[in-house]
């Protein structure tokens, strides 16, 4: 109640993206002050085995919010079995013009064009080294603006070894709509030699350091039904461990009345439910479990949650309800699922 009547009227009277980082302060201190470390005990315990990993609860925070690792004890106090940090890339970089980031309140959705902005693969390390978060922790990492598209398999490789030691698994984000031909790496005949390139590099890690990081891979709810499934025999043969479905999208349709529907970037929240629950379904139906599929796109309840987990999610990420919901959304979508 206080978060619906008191603290999000305030941050939605600011800029979207200036509300953003006033709110990852906020966690910021609280976690310096110690917050994390007096509600850590309380993450609701319903363990679940995914990609060799046990996992606290079945509910994780998506990529994009922490980008840089900055409150990963906060965000897990409020009582995630899992955190996914980023997408950071091997250098810092601003990301795209302001603004950026846009609310469309009646459809309980955003649009974002952020461009991967984040503070680079060594820092998010640092930030992330003495964690005392017990649940598992995930980073999500992608290229840089900057690096041609053949050689995003450098880019990929580069922040697996630097975050490899940090991470509980690791996310290769190639469908994200706002970083120039980024999407193209979806195609399988892009996605094969790029996979394979990341894949030997993480085998290589493994070797060295007598721990095995699985790999998930990230795709969009935008594909046609043949690329998603060409994109998902590529993931399975290539040997990764999960796919996540799905990123944002750049489709309107559910939000066309909007006067903010004409903003360019992806669009997450309670707009791309649907959408990501059907590619959820689809993949379901033709990987036959070879391996686990974590949902993602527009859960606000219990419901939302069982819906994925119905079609074929082993595990579910929320983004969007965090925002428009609060904090104690997160308990309440565990609880509903129980």
């Amino acid at each position: 109640m206080l978060y619906e009547h008191v603290i999000r009227p305030a941050l939605f009277c600011l800029d979207a993206e200036r509300a953003h980082g006033l709110t990852m302060s906020m966690m910021s201190a609280a976690q310096a002050l110690g917050f994390g470390r007096l509600f850590m005990k309380s993450i609701p315990e319903d363990p679940v085995e995914v990609m060799g990993l046990k996992f606290p609860n079945r509910l994780g925070l998506a990529a994009g919010l922490d980008k840089n690792g900055e409150a990963v004890d906060a965000f897990g106090a409020l009582g995630f079995g899992f955190i996914e940090t980023g997408t950071v890339t091997p250098s810092a970089q601003p990301g795209n013009p302001k603004p950026r980031l846009f609310r469309l309140v009646s459809e309980q959705s955003i649009i974002n064009r952020m461009g991967f902005n984040n503070h680079g693969a060594e820092n998010l390390v640092k930030n992330v080294t003495g964690r005392r978060y017990k649940g598992i922790l995930g980073i999500n990492i992608g290229r840089n603006n900057t690096t041609p598209l053949e050689k995003a398999g450098d880019d990929y490789a580069a922040c697996l070894r630097t975050v490899y030691d940090s991470a509980d698994y690791v996310t290769v984000n190639v469908s994200c709509p706002n970083t120039p031909g980024l999407v193209k790496l979806q195609d399988a005949g892009s996605l094969k030699p790029l996979l394979t390139k990341i894949l030997t590099e993480r085998d290589t890690l493994a070797a060295e350091k007598g721990r095995k990081v699985p790999v998930a891979v990230k795709i969009s709810p935008d594909l046609q039904k043949d690329a998603l499934l060409a994109a998902a025999d590529v993931i399975a043969e290539c040997g990764a461990d999960a796919v996540i479905a799905t990123n944002t999208t750049t489709s309107r349709d559910s939000v066309s009345g909007n006067p903010l529907s004409s903003e360019n970037g992806g669009l997450s929240g309670a707009a791309l439910r649907d959408k990501s629950t059907e590619a959820i379904r689809i993949l379901n139906g033709h990987l036959q479990k070879k391996i686990p599929i974590i949902g993602v796109g527009g859960v606000f309840s219990g419901a939302d949650a069982k819906e994925k987990i119905e079609a074929g999610a082993s595990l579910v990420e929320i983004f969007s309800s965090l925002i428009y919901r609060g904090p104690g959304i997160v308990k309440k979508i565990l609880r509903e699922l129980k």
